[in-house]
């Protein structure tokens, strides 16, 4: 039940409880019956009343205090409130003052008018004439029952006849003839109801005694019986004797006459009138406090019920503005959910109808909004995303040729902090000046001489090379032009250096697939010819020439024989074979390849540190075996001219963060000169070296191998401080005392496939 309910239900009952006690003091008042009941329970009915009164000023105050708790606070709505309610208070409360005005005065001198002295006198007087009445039949009575009394004493018929006389002549009820001591003798006539007769009292007797007459009225104590005959007259009279008998006693005649009932009632009623005025005159001033407290109350409730219309009807009239009123701010917080509507069909009606309408029609374009924006934001985000996770820079450019997006392979492509020059030009940082220039020029060639755009240039690619350090190689730069809208321009670059260097070492494998087939041909001619030459003439040639023929003879065959090699790593490099992967123990092909390193090992410039139990790797032995003796061999020819010269060969396991083997790793690592920083970037390219006498294809034969195993190879320089997993410290970037080359063999054998625990050497 809601707080509003909660009210409407303690008001009716107060309002209801009011209307009853209302009831209950007209019933008091008005009733012109039996009113012992209504007065015997006045007291508390009258407090029950002045509570409910008390209660009712309590409601209209609390209401009233509220209503300016509302205005003062600035509520929508309250002052209309106030107003409604002032008008119909007023309304109700000026005529009710006057009524009750009017019906005080009339109540006061209704009250004094009804205990006027005539009315008193009129009262009296009638009941004086009452009472006259009834003791002049009461004294008729006496004297005839006197008369009776001489006449039966001096007759002589019987006694039961001469009371039948009696009773006829005096039409009385009863007639009795009593004995001294009060008992019935002999009676005519009596009451049947009664199965013994009614004896005279003993003051009659005392009375009927001396002499005198007794008589008297009975029964008009109570109205009801002796309206119902009750009400009689007795009379008693002793009986002269005229006989003198000795044993007869004093005796009696009774007579009891009944009281006319038109007499009676008059009597009655003249004396009830006495009383009740004689009772009303001493509760006058009650009286007066009674009728003034029912107008009283009448006059609260009054009040109660023009305030209670007022407010009922000042909510009935403000409640569309209200709710107009919460529905506008809640709209302006916000809110759009669906609103109430008045059922009525007036103007108010249908102004929140239409405005129920109008935040409907607001709630579907908010939420259209959402769903656009919420869109445009996953549009945003993919984008993002997709820019985030693109190896390819991109670049976007404001209609000022400021930058105004990067991504992250921007950053890693150049390798410079491209994210701190967003809202300022290319040009500001630092290296890509001339950079910046390429790309205006070639975004102004994209446009036709008359300066409108060009649809089959306006998106154009080009190739640059940026010499970001002179000690390292300059990127190759695959770079795509487009313009976008309102002048700004899009740039998507690819560092295509890794291309170019597979071109050229595909370049270079073709041409050292032809040079060792045009080369091979004829240098086993040659050196068959030269040995000829020697057989013949060695033994017809003497002293100088002898000597000179040797020499020259074995310089062909030695220079043929170095040809040959190089024709043979020329093949090596162009016709590798593909390797057949088959499980095999690292650490046993380490072992193999190593003991053909004795003399080294037996120096200590050699060494082997291999982790145990490492898991079998898919690989080709013959092709590893040539990997491992190439990178041994080019560690100890580093390590050639220094007298502490060391190799160390390395065997790891790298586990996952739950323990499952990653990869196996090999490292050859030396403390020789390391390689050169512009040998780092090219060293796997075919040729690149810096032996005097290297071909520059051991490495990149190793490559070659460690891609059709699916290996990762990385070279670094080592630096003080720093092992083979640690960076060098701070400050001493620049000296170098070793170089490290890995190998990262992530193609392992699962335990339960076939082979492992037998795997090739």
């Amino acid at each position: 039940m809601t707080k509003v309910a909660r009210w409407g239900w303690v008001i009716t009952l107060v309002t209801l409880t009011g209307v009853a006690g209302v009831l209950a003091f007209v019933l008091i008042v008005g009733t012109t019956s039996d009113r012992r009941f209504f007065e015997k329970h006045y007291h508390w009915l009258y407090w029950v009343n002045v509570g409910v009164a008390v209660v009712l000023t309590l409601v209209i105050l609390t209401a009233a205090v509220r209503l300016v708790v509302r205005v003062r606070r600035g509520r929508f709505g309250s002052r209309l409130l106030l107003k409604l309610a002032g008008i119909f208070a007023l309304v109700g409360v000026v005529p009710g003052v006057m009524i009750y005005a009017v019906s005080y005065q009339f109540v006061n001198r209704s009250i004094e008018t009804w205990f006027d002295v005539k009315l008193a006198s009129a009262l009296e007087a009638g009941l004086n004439l009452g009472r006259g009445t009834l003791d002049a039949l009461v004294a008729d009575l006496g004297t005839k029952t006197r008369d009776a009394a001489d006449q039966l004493a001096e007759s002589n018929t019987p006694q039961l006849i001469g009371l039948e006389r009696v009773r006829d002549k005096l039409g009385a009820r009863t007639v009795a003839l009593v004995g001294g001591n009060g008992q019935i003798l002999l009676e005519t006539g009596g009451d049947t109801r009664q199965l013994t007769p009614d004896r005279p009292s003993g003051a009659m007797l005392r009375q009927a005694r001396g002499g005198a007459v007794a008589s008297q009225l009975e029964g008009l104590e109570d109205e009801a019986a002796a309206l119902q005959g009750g009400a009689q007259i007795r009379a008693l009279a002793l009986l002269p004797s005229t006989e003198l008998r000795l044993g007869l006693g004093e005796r009696y005649l009774m007579v009891v006459q009944r009281i006319p009932p038109s007499m009676l009632t008059n009597a009655l009623a003249v004396q009830t009138a006495n009383s009740e005025y004689q009772q009303r005159s001493l509760e006058r001033g009650g009286l007066r406090s009674m009728y003034l407290g029912t107008l009283t109350l009448v006059l609260i409730l009054a009040v109660f019920a023009a305030l209670l219309l007022a407010v009922a009807l000042g909510n009935q009239l403000a409640r569309p503005l209200l709710m107009l009123a919460d529905g506008v701010r809640q709209v302006a917080q916000g809110d759009l959910s669906v609103r109430p509507v008045l059922a009525s069909r007036d103007e108010l009606g249908g102004l929140t109808r239409s405005f129920a309408d109008m935040t409907g029609q607001l709630a579907d374009a908010r939420a259209q909004v959402s769903r656009t924006v919420a869109e445009l934001d996953a549009a945003r985000t993919h984008l993002q995303t997709i820019l985030d996770n693109l190896t390819a820079g991109v670049l976007v450019f404001d209609a000022d040729a400021c930058i105004e997006t990067v991504n992250p392979g921007a950053t890693r492509i150049l390798r410079l902090p491209l994210s701190a020059y967003v809202g300022r030009p290319l040009a500001d940082v630092p290296g890509l000046a001339e950079f910046s220039a390429s790309l205006d020029r070639r975004f102004e060639q994209s446009l036709s001489a008359e300066g409108e755009r060009d649809m089959d240039r306006e998106l154009w690619q080009d190739s640059f090379e940026l010499q970001l350090d002179p000690k390292q190689d300059p990127l190759s730069l695959l770079v795509r032009g487009a313009p976008l809208p309102h002048g700004a321009r899009l740039v998507v670059f690819d560092d295509i250096s890794e291309v170019v260097s597979a071109q050229r070492s595909a370049a270079w494998s073709e041409v050292a697939r032809r040079l060792a087939h045009e080369i091979k041909n004829p240098l086993t001619p040659i050196q068959l010819s030269a040995e000829r030459l020697q057989h013949k003439l060695e033994a017809k040639l003497e002293g100088t020439d002898q000597a000179m023929l040797v020499r020259s003879v074995a310089t062909i065959v030695n220079q043929v024989q170095a040809m040959k090699q190089l024709v043979n790593e020329f093949r090596d490099y162009a016709r590798l074979p593909s390797a057949q992967l088959t499980p095999l123990d690292l650490n046993a092909l380490i072992h193999e390849v190593l003991s053909l390193y004795a003399e080294p090992q037996d120096k200590g410039r050699l060494t082997a540190e291999l982790a145990p139990q490492l898991p079998a790797i898919k690989g080709d032995a013959s092709q590893l075996r040539q990997v491992i003796h190439n990178l041994v061999q080019n560690a100890l020819d580093a390590v050639h001219d220094r007298a502490d010269g060391h190799v160390t060969v390395r065997s790891s396991l790298s586990l996952t963060d739950t323990g499952k083997p990653r990869s196996v790793r090999l490292h050859i690592v030396d403390n020789g000169p390391g390689f050169a920083e512009k040998v780092l970037k090219r060293a796997f390219e075919p040729y690149v070296t810096t032996k005097a006498k290297g071909t520059g294809l051991g490495l990149a034969v190793v490559k070659k191998i460690a891609d059709e195993h699916g290996a990762r190879i990385t070279l670094r320089n080592l630096h003080p401080a720093s092992d083979a997993g640690s960076p060098p410290e701070t400050g001493q970037e620049g000296l170098v005392t070793g170089a490290q080359v890995s190998l990262s063999f992530s193609n392992l054998v699962a335990a339960t496939e076939p082979g492992v625990q037998g795997a090739k050497t």
